[in-house]
């Protein structure tokens, strides 16, 4: 994991340091190399009175990764025509492969894939202020399915940041994406814990010290693999190890069948969520929960709600079920 340390430990000069050639310091564009550069942010930073932000370069792809890396994985994106997988359509992929090990650390870039497909409606005016993507950059594009199944079949693991976005995007446009298994880096790593104030990719980047060129599939990629990489103080473990591990653990969903009408504020205020019906689960207020806390739910749900011995429907669910479409 040293690659992942040496990334984020920008060096800081001290109070008492000194730039001894201000004018070397003074600015690439009169010559001054990289390292003038950084000398001279980090003299800025020293003096506590400035924030840097450094470009988040991404990392090159390796034609023999480590061996004792075994693992792969693969952190993917979209962006789409909207925000309703049944009626939008994905405009662009974007996929980095990686490699890792059993305990959660990151090995080697080992492939990198994008690409943009023509969708059957002209690219909203909203999509194209947020993404940048046009439609004269989509017509006639076609993603390589062959090509992008090439990164997907070896997956261990599926990483999105908002796997419950991107799944059933993903799902609704291949049958590659079914039965592998999926993690989200917004809901199963506690940013907060790790001093984050927002699990944003763009407040998890800022507050890293670094800023990319968002919003374009590929890129959000690279710079979500490294924000899992990253040591900061205080944690004993990387986020992709905590991610990693929360992929293996098994969830329950239950669904409050035929609970009373009345009682649907008290369920939404727990973080119940509402199902019609319409994509075949049962009609009801339903709730995820880790495994543990199930007996703790059904208690509650015996207690308040139903006031009687009830058994509602309970689903149990690994990374290969998780993030579908509800």
């Amino acid at each position: 994991m040293t690659s992942q340390l040496d990334f984020f430990a920008a060096p800081v000069l001290s109070a008492t340091t000194k730039v001894t050639n201000p004018q070397a310091v003074a600015g690439r564009g009169q010559g001054g190399s990289r390292s003038d550069d950084e000398a001279m942010a980090c003299h800025l930073e020293a003096t506590g009175k400035y924030r840097i932000l450094r470009r988040l370069s991404p990392r090159s792809v390796v034609e023999h990764p480590r061996p004792e890396f075994r693992r792969r994985g693969v952190i993917l994106d979209t962006e789409t025509t909207g925000l309703n997988n049944r009626s939008d359509e994905i405009i662009e992929i974007g996929v980095v492969a990686f490699s890792f090990n059993d305990e959660g650390e990151i090995g080697d870039v080992t492939g990198v894939f994008g690409g943009l497909q023509q969708p059957t409606v002209p690219i909203p005016a909203n999509i194209t202020r947020l993404t940048g993507i046009t439609d004269d950059m989509v017509a006639s594009q076609v993603i390589d399915v062959a090509r992008l199944n090439s990164l997907i079949e070896p997956a261990d693991i599926i990483i999105a940041h908002n796997a419950g976005f991107d799944r059933p995007f993903c799902e609704a446009f291949s049958s590659i994406f079914a039965h592998k298994a999926w993690a989200c880096s917004v809901s199963e790593i506690d940013w907060s814990a790790r001093g984050f104030e927002g699990s944003k990719l763009g407040y998890l980047i800022g507050q890293s010290g670094y800023f990319h060129d968002g919003h374009r599939a590929v890129d959000d990629c690279f710079a979500l693999l490294e924000m899992l990489g990253q040591t900061r103080p205080n944690s004993k473990s990387t986020p992709f190890a905590e991610l990693h591990k929360a992929s293996q653990l098994s969830r329950t969903r239950i669904y409050a069948v035929n609970s009373p009408f009345d009682m649907k504020d008290q369920l939404k205020a727990r973080g119940y969520r509402w199902s019609d019906g319409s994509d075949g689960r049962p009609k009801s207020w339903w709730v995820e929960l880790p495994e543990e806390k199930l007996d703790e739910e059904l208690h509650f749900l015996r207690a308040e709600i139903y006031r009687w011995d009830a058994d509602p429907p309970i689903q149990y669910l690994t990374a290969f079920d998780r993030f579908r479409a509800v």
